[in-house]
């Protein structure tokens, strides 16, 4: 095996890792101008998560088409139309019109799934498998640093003076930009032979829900993403508010630690994964600790532990839910790469988002029971979480290891296999 990648497809997942970053800056910016989006389009807070809230209903479904239309057309032909999906849906966005913005966030969302799911296929089909899951950690580092820049980057410059709408309407340019230098940068490859339509496109998809690993990549990674995605990010500050007490800048900047966390956690534990050469170790580890963590943050004492190394090592640990990433396209064959990634993306943000309704409506003050404290509330509401993590570390045991290590012992246990691949 060549030790070497060519610098060609180093470039080509780097330009798509920085769409991905792209994108999720879009994802987030809305929440650092809830008041001017709430004065522009004439309706309350709620109506404004309502708009803001489209992205994700074009996100999840369209992480399917992106990895069937992958797997089928390539990434030249497929991944710079998501592109420009992101940016038109920017633009229309900006326009200040109720249904234009529902439609943009839409398109928004619709386009951004072709990014993360873009980005794992060129790894799966360029790189080689010793290094894919540092690869994979690394683009949802680039996701996670895009996150931050949507608040911390773009919350400076509305608060300078920077009228909302054209802030929008310059992302949409930059991303419409973004897919030209896609088209122009990403390697030629011809489109897959496999012939048959929408037929075919669902037979993919089928091939891929049907193994058991998936679903279990899917469920195990869905499990380890909510305790920062939903807890961490969404309810974070409130929670270090009501229940620790702390100011709303000292309970924001905790938060932040999470995020950080994350880039730090999705390359490092890929690499760990790579190093040993197996999979199932790296999220056992990742699992336990956040076990531990999570509850620690909700019952131990904060007097021992607190500050921002919990939530770095929180976003470190949960690093882990990426790994699955990688072992879902190596349990299906090489030419779903594509459908496999977007298989996974679909199980777990539909996963998170089915979730996240419920765990609001736990943290809820039923009549009659407004004496109950802020910490028993946030302790008897996100206890599942961790009966979650507890369930990820049973799914993994039965999870097949799909690391490099892995498959030399099996191919050294094998002596017809090794005699086969001598010859070859």
């Amino acid at each position: 095996m060549k030790s070497k990648i060519p610098i060609v497809f180093i470039g080509a997942w780097l330009l798509v890792a920085v769409y991905y970053f792209f994108q999720y800056s879009l994802r987030s910016a809305p929440s650092v101008m809830m008041p001017q989006l709430t004065s522009a389009f004439a309706v309350d807070a709620l109506g404004v998560s309502a708009i803001v809230g489209m992205f994700y209903y074009g996100y999840s479904p369209f992480s399917l088409v992106a990895g069937a239309a992958l797997d089928r057309f390539g990434a030249r032909r497929v991944i710079p139309i998501g592109a420009a999906l992101v940016g038109i849906g920017a633009m229309m966005f900006g326009i200040g019109n109720i249904a234009a913005a529902n439609v943009g966030r839409f398109l928004q969302g619709a386009g951004g799934a072709f990014a993360l799911v873009g980005a794992v296929y060129l790894i799966t089909k360029n790189f080689p498998a010793s290094m894919a899951a540092s690869f994979i950690g690394a683009t949802q580092m680039f996701g996670m640093a895009g996150g931050s820049a949507g608040q911390f980057l773009v919350g400076p410059m509305i608060k300078r003076g920077l009228p909302w709408g054209q802030f929008w309407i310059y992302a949409g340019i930059l991303g419409l930009l973004i897919a030209v230098c896609l088209w122009f940068f990403l390697p030629r490859e011809q489109p897959s032979q496999n012939r048959g339509g929408i037929a075919g496109v669902l037979n993919s998809l089928k091939r891929v829900f049907i193994n058991p690993q998936s679903i279990l990549c899917g469920f195990i990674s869905g499990l380890l993403f909510i305790p920062t995605t939903i807890f961490g990010m969404t309810w974070g500050v409130r929670f270090l508010q009501e229940a620790r007490g702390r100011e709303y800048e000292s309970a924001v900047a905790l938060a932040a630690t999470v995020p950080i966390g994350w880039m730090i956690g999705c390359p490092l534990l890929g690499f760990i994964s790579d190093k040993i050469g197996r999979r199932k170790p790296v999220i056992f580890g990742g699992a336990v600790v956040l076990l531990l963590l999570q509850i620690w943050v909700l019952f131990g004492d904060p007097a021992i532990l607190r500050g921002p190394v919990v939530g770095i090592i929180m976003g470190i640990a949960s690093g882990a839910a990426m790994i699955p990433y990688t072992i879902i396209k190596e349990a299906n064959p090489p030419e779903l790469g594509g459908s496999a990634t977007g298989v996974i993306n679909f199980l777990n943000f539909t996963f998170s988002a089915l979730l996240g309704p419920v765990f609001g409506a736990r943290l809820m003050i039923p009549p009659g029971e407004a004496d109950v404290s802020a910490m028993a509330r946030y302790q008897s509401g996100f206890t599942p979480l961790i009966y979650g993590i507890a369930g990820a570390l049973i799914l993994t045991w039965f999870l097949k290891e799909t690391g490099p290590a892995a498959k030399k012992q099996s191919t050294a246990g094998s002596p017809e296999l090794s005699k086969l691949q001598s010859s070859t």
